[in-house]
């Protein structure tokens, strides 16, 4: 079985039948990863089996500290002897570093996963950040209201996401660039 069919079984099995949408928005997610693959080079596999699992640690089975990236890096590490670079992609999705922080888990997530390099971190950014609950396509700027609407300006993830923006702003505008570039380098 090859990485990503494997990352969507498992993500399937984790998501699908107990949370849905979070299931239908790994799908968008793993889908807007896949429509970048121009910039990606030979680590396009690894960033849609990464946007397909990002939000595994959702899974009730697994959830533990409450905070899904960490939840879901350790499940993919301890339990599924996932690829590590999927598992530190997992691990520091959509600046996660920051929530971490808000949650005093920022000590647990640097110690225990690396971060990936940095232009594999931006795609996920955007993968994620582009697309909304139910898994369709949205702009960075709907997308974080959205977040903030959901949750409250004031809870945990509100205040992490209003300090993300600005990262995830610049994460788009690289991201875009580099899309631009290829498209540019591409015969007619």
């Amino acid at each position: 079985m090859g990485l990503t069919e494997w990352a969507y079984s498992l993500s399937e099995s984790m998501l699908a039948e107990p949370l849905p949408r979070r299931w239908a928005h790994s799908l968008g997610v793993a889908k807007r990863a896949r429509s970048l693959s121009p910039i990606l080079g030979r680590d396009a596999e690894l960033l849609e089996a990464a946007a397909v699992l990002h939000d595994v640690g959702y899974s009730p089975s697994i959830a533990t500290t409450g905070f899904h990236p960490l939840d879901g890096a350790r499940f993919l590490r301890d339990q599924e002897g996932a690829d590590e670079r999927v598992v530190r992609l997992v691990a520091h999705h959509s600046c996660a570093l920051l929530e971490a922080e808000e949650r005093g888990l920022r000590r647990d997530l640097e110690s225990e996963f690396e971060l990936e390099r940095p232009e594999l971190v931006d795609a996920l950014i955007v993968s994620d950040m582009t697309t909304t609950p139910d898994g369709d396509h949205t702009t960075p700027a709907a997308r974080l209201e959205e977040i903030v609407q959901r949750y409250g300006p004031d809870t945990i993830v509100g205040r992490f996401i209003q300090r993300a923006a600005p990262e995830i702003y610049a994460a788009a505008e690289r991201v875009e660039t580099r899309m631009a570039l290829a498209s540019d380098a591409q015969p007619m």
